[in-house]
């Protein structure tokens, strides 16, 4: 007799900015199953609205509200062309998990701030949301990221190989998933966001396709390390971060202005190598296998930094381990969503640094 389906969507949107990730997950079974994917990017106006609320601007509380607004309508917007695809009607949603927009990710300071009007989401899809997922694990004494560590561990740990999940998108994360040994997870340093700010400055690209411009660059040297002398990068786990760092400014400081524009796009595709490859030898050591999630995992010169970082590594994206590289973050948030639902814990404080279990995420009806 088979299973009766248990149907989820996840709602994710990175700190890349490019757009919203939608998948509708049955989750009824272990191993979860991707029914259909909805991606859709952001307007302009709408990813330039949020990229400025970064930084302390003119009326910032109005605007964000105003944001938060137009996202749930963009997420809402998704759902049901998801909803649309699949053939599937809302009724039999359990519940949408979506992460939100972040702006402000402060931990030290006890708050983190993702922009989403969950009760409007609820309201114009008539399905329940969980939402706001990191502020209950903060409020333990977490991070409040990475949360999908949890998801990791539950679907893709090996009996018998010591597997490292790697999720490149706007920030870099890891999974580490030992054999025998609590899972830890961690963010490691910028991911894909400087490559894709400094294209964008340079030549009007959103993103560096393959790593094609970075291929014509030479790496600077001292540039480089100077990067990498970073604190947060020697930083022991449990570590987070995101724009607040790791932005144009923040790389500004290390530039004279006479470098060209392809040699830094070459530097700042190896410092996200680099520090990749420095944390996985320094907090994960012993990984035989690395499997890549994310936008990253479609740059095929980071790829092959990566794959001459770690030789003692096999590089593959997790499409090999049966979860689409592309879907992974949208899968958890809608297993994440379940967990809230049945009212399990769904954090890991060996890696967020909660000092216990917690339900995540804040549940709007429809």
């Amino acid at each position: 007799m088979s299973t009766a389906p248990d149907l989820y969507i996840g709602i994710m949107s990175g700190t890349s900015l490019d757009g919203v990730d939608a998948a509708l997950v049955d989750l009824s079974q272990a191993e979860p199953r991707l029914v259909a994917s909805q991606y859709q990017p952001y307007p302009q106006p709408l990813k330039d609205a949020v990229l400025a609320l970064h930084q302390p601007t003119h009326n910032e509380l109005h605007q964000a509200q105003l944001i938060a607004n137009q996202l749930a309508r963009e997420y809402a917007d998704a759902t049901q062309r998801l909803l649309k695809k699949a053939g599937v009607g809302a009724t039999l949603i359990q519940a949408i998990g979506c992460h939100g927009q972040t702006i402000r990710h402060r931990p030290e300071h006890g708050y983190t701030i993702q922009l989403n009007n969950a009760a409007l989401l609820a309201e114009l899809t008539g399905i329940h949301v969980v939402s706001d997922f990191r502020s209950r694990d903060i409020a333990a004494g977490g991070q409040g990221a990475p949360l999908v560590p949890a998801f990791h561990d539950k679907v893709l740990r090996h009996p018998n190989i010591h597997r490292v999940i790697l999720n490149i998108g706007g920030i870099a994360n890891v999974t580490d998933l030992p054999i025998g040994k609590p899972t830890i997870g961690f963010d490691t340093g910028p991911g894909n966001l400087l490559m894709d700010a400094w294209i964008a400055k340079h030549l009007g690209k959103s993103y560096d396709k393959d790593g094609a411009w970075a291929a014509t660059g030479n790496v600077i040297p001292e540039l480089l390390q100077s990067l990498l002398d970073e604190a947060f990068f020697s930083t022991k786990p449990p570590k987070s971060t995101g724009r607040d760092l790791f932005n144009m400014d923040w790389l500004a400081h290390s530039l004279s202005g006479n470098e060209k524009p392809e040699d830094v796009q070459a530097t700042l595709l190896a410092l996200t190598g680099d520090s990749i490859a420095g944390a996985v030898n320094r907090f994960c050591a012993n990984a035989k296998e690395v499997y890549v999630c994310g936008g990253g995992a479609h740059n095929s010169s980071l790829m092959s930094h990566l794959q001459h970082a770690l030789p003692q590594c096999t590089i593959k994206k997790s499409d090999s381990v049966g979860i689409d590289a592309d879907w992974m973050e949208a899968i958890a948030f809608a297993w994440l969503a379940q967990q809230t639902m049945l009212l399990h814990p769904s954090n890991l404080p060996a890696v967020t640094g909660a000092k216990h279990p917690v339900v995540l995420g804040a549940i709007y009806p429809a």
